[in-house]
């Protein structure tokens, strides 16, 4: 670990190490530096700020300080504010619903997706089966990566209104997709959606150098605080071809209730819902500058050194009689990927530990770490092997009364979930020796077999 890295942990994030705390879950939330706390404290405790709604002298001065921050953000991203607005949102989750039920889907239209994208991307098939569009899924090889996306996308109708969307890095086993991506579908027909919620903590993303009609992204998972606040950047043409269902406070420059009259923003405005969350929103300004001023390449090269470390250590871990301990979902290597790393425990005959006995045991020791499918179902049933015609008819056979240990039962005892770790800006490799020393307390230790664990269940 660089001087840098270990003086940040002292610092910024001594109260890990003061209360005892392995925190390994920064796909799920980046950790704050104590400076962006103090700074935003500063400003509160300084300054008077008043609805950015009117013009009075505290609602301006919220406005030019949103404005400040959508400058900072544009400025960070790379992204010509000629080209490209900034518009902010509760999370990255928000910005993919307002493309989704914004977007022109209409019969003869596609909506295609890799099959490892977030549920809340998932979602959006749900508004383009409502308008009659194709929705078609791309899916994953043994590596959790894809092989020919081109092939999934040939055929679409230019005329209509198609959608391709992929994570940039996958939340679930951490892939890193090409972003050459973007370009090849557009010159096939498509809007292209970026989901870079889990690349940008650790990744540089240049809207310069790639770009997508759409990118969403949130703040909290780059670094830790404010929550509450994420953005959606989007193309300004492609941004005029989205049409909104619904208008709101703010989202309005004239409506009438006697006669039914609207006349909608046309800028990002008309999707920025109700009261910004103004004061939040200039904690980004805060987090921007800790970012900046560590770098994220520096950041990118210090999490994947220790995520070269942690794949080498999991793949080398093995029970007394030379049976693999653990299963990793997705990359064994750090080519390619990023630092997030899934996996399971097996017992000495290979069968899985049960991950919830994973998570239990690294909470007593005080280690957090993510546990499941987060969010990612796609690329959990390929790495688990669930075959679609398994799932649909287990699914069904136990609605309403659905349980995660049942549905295991019924698809004959695969897994229905993993352990995921995640490294970030203040973790070091002693992070990850707590982490082994949990995972070696399973050497060959045994699971119940499959009809003993059904006769306890």
């Amino acid at each position: 670990m660089s001087d840098t890295f270990s003086a940040l942990r002292a610092t910024e994030f001594a109260r890990l190490d003061a209360g005892g705390h392995v925190y390994l879950d920064y796909t799920g939330s980046g950790l704050y530096a104590e400076s962006q706390v103090r700074a935003h404290a500063q400003m509160l405790t300084s300054s008077v700020f008043g609805n950015p709604h009117s013009r009075n002298p505290t609602s301006l001065a919220a406005t030019a300080l949103v404005e400040e921050v959508r400058d900072r953000v544009h400025a960070y991203f790379q992204a010509d504010p000629a080209e490209y607005e900034v518009i902010f949102t509760l999370n990255a989750s928000h910005a993919l619903k307002l493309v989704g039920e914004s977007f022109g889907f209409e019969a003869g239209s596609r909506y295609v997706l890799t099959a490892d994208n977030h549920n809340s991307v998932n979602g959006i098939r749900e508004y383009a089966h409502c308008r009659d569009a194709e929705v078609r899924y791309v899916p994953l090889d043994a590596d959790l990566r894809i092989a020919d996306v081109h092939r999934h996308l040939e055929g679409a109708d230019p005329e209509k209104a198609n959608l391709f969307v992929f994570p940039a890095q996958s939340n679930f086993s951490g892939v890193k997709h090409p972003l050459e991506w973007i370009a090849d579908a557009q010159s096939l027909g498509y809007d292209v959606l970026l989901d870079a919620a889990a690349y940008v903590p650790t990744s540089p993303l240049s809207l310069a150098e790639v770009k997508p009609d759409f990118v969403c992204v949130s703040f909290y998972k780059m670094f830790g605080f404010p929550t509450g606040v994420g953005a959606l950047l989007a193309r300004t043409d492609a941004l005029h071809r989205l049409h909104r269902p619904w208008f709101g406070g703010g989202t309005v420059r004239f409506v009438s209730a006697s006669s039914e009259v609207t006349m909608m923003h046309t800028t990002g405005r008309g999707f920025e819902d109700g009261t910004l969350n103004f004061l939040s929103i200039a904690a980004v300004r805060d987090g921007l500058d800790f970012v900046e001023g560590i770098g994220i390449e520096r950041i990118n090269a210090h999490v994947m050194a220790l995520a070269e470390g942690l794949l080498a250590e999991l793949k080398g871990m093995t029970h007394s009689g030379g049976a693999p301990m653990v299963r990793i979902y997705g990359p064994c290597t750090t080519e390619g990927r990023g630092a997030t790393v899934a996996f399971n425990l097996l017992d000495p005959d290979g069968h899985v530990v049960d991950f919830k006995e994973v998570e239990e045991r690294s909470s007593a020791a005080g280690v957090s770490l993510r546990t499941g499918y987060f969010c990612n179902p796609g690329a959990a049933e390929f790495a688990f092997e669930h075959a679609d015609a398994e799932v649909s008819r287990c699914f069904g056979s136990m609605v309403p009364d659905f349980s995660l240990q049942r549905f295991s039962v019924c698809l004959n005892h695969k897994p229905v979930g993993a352990v995921r770790v995640s490294l970030g800006i203040a973790s070091n490799e002693a992070d990850v020796r707590a982490l082994l020393a949990i995972l070696e307390g399973f050497r060959d230790a045994h699971v119940p077999a499959p009809d003993e664990a059904m006769a306890t269940a």
